[in-house]
């Protein structure tokens, strides 16, 4: 029997069962689709405690999942029967100005500790959404507006504090652990639980960005690719290419038909960005909302009740062409999901600066990422969505074979491999061994620990 009491007293954070009033909103995730139910859900205080819930994890033999923004597209922010450890409550940020970096607890969100940087002129890069965690993002990869200027949010990240599958509580940097620390900076939550990240910050105040909408033939498509990629590097963009949806700011001709819909970022000086952005606009804007903002204005309002189910697939290509652009057209126009995407993130830039083996994200030199999704409200629709997106990233693949860790679904091992490609894949294999040899943190896009030496 589970001694629930005993690990109450060991911990200074809460600790929630079935039948709290607050289990049912604790074990919900981001992602529609998941309907769990944990043993117990552990909010800590700070890493002791999650030292605490892991050896309670594993000397009970409870499956433990970990939960920062709860955004996983395949719900591993929450078990079946075992036990969440939920970081939502180390949500601390401490910013050091004069050095220009900050530490930041692991259940803070992108949008919080943009919000916290500002105050201070001040950013660090994080995807595209407000509610995302950063501890789950920075562990993947992490993509976002300010990519192409300063690189992936794991260049940024200077330390970290994480508790090991034994519970041992370690400050690893790149001289002290260098192989965990290489780990975790794109190998996902395969090492352990990440309690606090030391991340750079950059002088960001007031860019210039905001959302493109351009109608989206086959040709804008290509050329929209061609002249993101061209741009200066402080130009992000990320572009949706979707039916338009019916807002008020969408013109009533437009509504329902395939259109770009892009959100972007010129971390720089206002007015150079209205000259970087003007080959995009000269494609012909259906929406332009682009002006000088501050940064955090660039994460949209978000409804905390809306919990979507999807399929997707992601990939990376070296380019959009005429061939790839007709491609995108006819697989969104012959889908009858009510929201389908296809999302096309320009690389290359800072991104690309940085050696293929000094981190875990392997795929420095892909020019593009694609993420094809379907949105349903059936979970039975599920499985004809999921064939369709499968379908579309076969049709579009060309090149070598890639993946990025955090926008994969339920794709198979053999994509986890994609996503971690030659000795990556090894060097991964070997530090899980090290570190956590009974592959404890399995509720992720899973790497196995190297077999022992015979």
């Amino acid at each position: 029997m589970i001694q629930v009491d005993r690990l109450r007293t060991q911990i200074k954070g809460r600790v929630i069962e079935p039948g709290d009033p607050k289990y049912d909103d604790a074990r919900a995730v981001f992602v529609g689709g998941f309907d769990r139910h944990p043993s117990l859900i552990v909010r800590p205080a700070d890493a002791t405690d999650v030292a605490a819930a892991i050896a309670f994890a594993r000397e009970n033999g409870l499956e433990l999942a970990v939960r920062s923004g709860g955004h996983s597209t395949v719900g591993f922010g929450v078990t079946e029967g075992g036990l969440v450890i939920d970081l939502r409550d180390m949500r601390d940020i401490a910013i050091d100005d004069k050095e220009r970096t900050a530490w930041a607890g692991g259940g803070i969100t992108a949008g919080d500790y943009t919000k916290s940087a500002r105050a201070q002129g001040l950013a660090t890069g994080f995807g595209d959404t407000a509610s995302v965690g950063v501890a789950g993002l920075t562990l993947g990869g992490g993509d976002g507006y300010l990519s192409r200027k300063f690189g992936l949010s794991i260049d940024e990240l200077l330390a970290a504090e994480i508790v090991t599958a034994d519970g041992a509580i370690l400050q690893i940097d790149a001289s002290s652990s260098p192989d965990l620390f290489w780990a975790i900076r794109g190998g996902g939550g395969n090492f352990g639980v990440v309690t606090r990240f030391k991340f750079r910050l950059h002088d960001v105040d007031t860019v210039f960005g905001g959302m493109l909408m351009l109608a989206a033939t086959p040709q804008v498509i290509e050329s929209f690719v061609a002249e993101a990629a061209a741009a200066p590097d402080e130009l992000s963009t990320i572009a949706n290419v979707m039916p338009a949806p019916p807002l008020p700011f969408v013109p009533a001709e437009h509504r329902g038909k395939l259109v770009i819909l892009t959100q972007m970022v010129y971390a720089g000086v206002p007015r150079d960005g209205e000259r970087a952005v003007a080959p995009l606009r000269a494609l012909g804007p259906v929406v332009d909302m682009l002006r000088a903002m501050p940064y955090p204005q660039i994460y949209a309002p978000e409804d905390p009740n809306f919990h979507p189910m999807g399929a997707n697939r992601v990939m990376f290509l070296d380019g959009v062409d005429r061939g790839n652009a007709e491609t995108i057209v006819e697989h969104l126009e012959h889908s009858e999901a009510r929201v389908r995407v296809c999302q096309i993130r320009v690389l290359g830039g800072a991104i690309a600066r940085v050696r293929a083996d000094a981190t875990a994200y392997a795929h420095r030199s892909r020019r593009v990422m694609v993420n094809v999704t379907a949105v349903f409200a059936d979970p039975d629709e599920g499985p004809r969505y999921r064939a369709w997106a499968e379908e579309f990233r076969i049709a579009l693949r060309k090149g070598k074979p890639g993946a990025y860790v955090n926008f994969l679904a339920d794709d198979g091992p053999a994509r986890i491999r994609e996503a971690y490609p030659g000795d990556t894949w090894d060097r991964l294999r070997a530090v899980k061994r090290r570190y956590d040899p009974t592959n404890l943190f399995r509720l992720n896009q899973n790497v196995l620990p190297a077999a022992s030496a015979s």
